[in-house]
This record gives structure tokens, sequence and C-alpha cells, in this order.
């Protein structure tokens, strides 16, 4: 979800009130039923695509710390790297499916049709798969998960398996941790008022559901694609390195589907009850209406 200045009066220096905030949140999903298929789907393979540079960065940060460093320490910063990907989100204007969950505000005002705020759904989480998707298939045919002697490879390979590993309650129930921290960032960026602004209103909360294992629908279009393409073509040499297909059983295809389902249903709850329909009810439930 964009949080750039559309709907925000004035040019002051500080943040925006929580019930600002909320206002500014509901003109932004009202806007966006406005905007072309076209527009959409651009912006949310870009929006999948920086998720996906985020995670190939987190991972590359994980294949260092994990062994050398305590447990804790190594997730926080696999988590603060990972932050790369909604960072560009937020600063460039991409779109986000879990972002967007942020629009069940205006769809409860009654300022969206539940039609529109669908189909920007469905046309944002399909472009977000295409950039991820696309961006896994980049990262893998580029060779750059050999780095590190392979330790790279391995820990995509961990991380993918043990993602299709997730029971569908407990993938479900991680996925809605995961998009209240994601939609929380959102919030705390709508009240910025600069870019520095927006990148530390993402830093803790995203940093956090990383460090915690949380499960994001988005994030999972490309660890989980590149697990595979690595399963399916990694070298005999990289896997003297890294170990064995034997090892990654459960990683399919079918696997991959299976964590998806549980865990989008979970952001949406997540962002969509959680977040947007706590604020709708604490902020906007009393208003009278658009204009007001």
């Amino acid at each position: 979800m964009t949080t750039g200045n559309e709907g925000q009066a004035g040019h002051g220096v500080d943040a925006l009130l929580p019930a600002e905030m909320a206002r500014k949140a509901e003109q932004i999903g009202a806007q966006k039923i406005r905007e072309g298929a076209l527009k959409l789907l651009t912006l949310a393979v870009l929006g999948g695509a920086f998720i996906a540079l985020g995670a190939m960065f987190a991972t590359t940060v994980l294949a260092g710390a994990a062994g050398t460093l305590p447990y804790g320490v190594a997730r926080l910063l696999t988590g603060t790297a990972f932050c790369l990907g909604l960072i560009l989100v937020i600063a460039s204007g991409a779109e986000l499916f879990t972002g967007n969950a942020l629009m069940v505000m205006a769809w409860v005002a009654r300022r969206v049709r539940l039609s529109e705020m669908l189909r920007v759904w469905a046309i944002v989480y399909a472009g977000n798969f295409v950039g991820a998707f696309g961006t896994a298939a980049l990262v893998y045919l580029s060779g750059q998960p050999a780095n590190g002697a392979g330790s790279v490879a391995a820990v995509a390979l961990r991380i993918a398996n043990d993602k299709v590993a997730l029971p569908f309650e407990k993938a479900l129930l991680l996925g809605v941790l995961c998009n209240v921290l994601v939609c929380l960032a959102v919030w705390l960026g709508l009240g910025a008022r600069t870019l520095s602004d927006r990148v530390l209103a993402v830093l803790f909360p995203v940093s956090a559901f990383v460090a915690a294992g949380f499960e994001h629908s988005v994030a999972n279009m490309y660890f989980i694609p590149l697990g595979l393409f690595l399963k399916a073509g990694a070298s005999a040499a990289l896997w003297a390195q890294i170990g064995s297909p034997a090892d990654f059983t459960a990683l399919t295809w079918t696997a991959f589907a299976m964590n998806l389902i549980p865990v989008t249903i979970g952001n949406i709850i997540g962002g969509g009850a959680l977040v947007a329909g706590v604020y709708w009810f604490v902020y906007r439930r009393a208003q009278p209406g658009p204009g007001d």
C-alpha cells in the first residue's frame, strides 16, 4: 500500500495524530479503487520484487550470522536486512497486498464496495506474485545462492522447507501476527512528514516480525520458489556442500500452495480486522462520512 502524502493537509513538521492517520488511511483506500488495473498491476509487480530483494538480503545476512552469533542477534540482523523490502515499497510508491489490508477501513466506512476492494486485492496479489516469483528465478539463475561456499543456498533451502512444513493452523496464526506488525508499520508511516520518518516507522515492526518467525505471504512467494528452484537444479558440487535433496522431500509445489493459502488468510485477518478494523472502530465509527 502506498503511503505518500495522498490526502494529507498542511505542511507541518509534527507527525499526524492517530485520528488524522485513520482519516488518511480511509481516504487512500477510497482513492485506490479509481486506479487503473494496468497501473495497479505494474506497481504490484514492483512491490513483489522489492519484498523479494529484502528477502534476498535477509537470507544472505542469515547465512553469515547463523551459527556464529546468538539466535536472537542473528534474527535481529536478518529482520533489519529484510526491512529493505518495505522501505522500497513505501518510499517508491509500490503496491503491496499485505499493506492493502488497510483498505478495510474504507470498506467498513462504506466508501468502497466489497467487490471493488476485492478487485484491488486480486490485482495486487497477482502482481506481487509475479514480482516475487520472477525475482526468485533471477536470483537462482544468477548463481547468488552459491555464495559463501553454498551457505546462502543452504539457508534458503532450510527457510523454504521450514515454511512448507507448517501445519495449516500455525501458518494461519503466524500470518495474522505478521500482518498486524506490517500494517502497523504502514499505519505509522501514514503519520510521517518526511521520508526518514517513514523509514524509521518500518524498521522496528518489520524487523520484529522477521525475528519472531511470522509468515508474510508475499515474502513466501520468493522464499519458497527459490528453495524449489535450488532443490530441482542445484549442481552436484553445491549439494556436496549443503546436504542432499533427500533432506527436503516435503518441499514441493503443492506444499507451496498449501502454505500460501493459510498465510494469506492470516495476513488478511491480521491487517484487515486487527489493525484496520480496530482503528476504524476507535477513530472513524462515529464520523458522519466522507465529507467530515
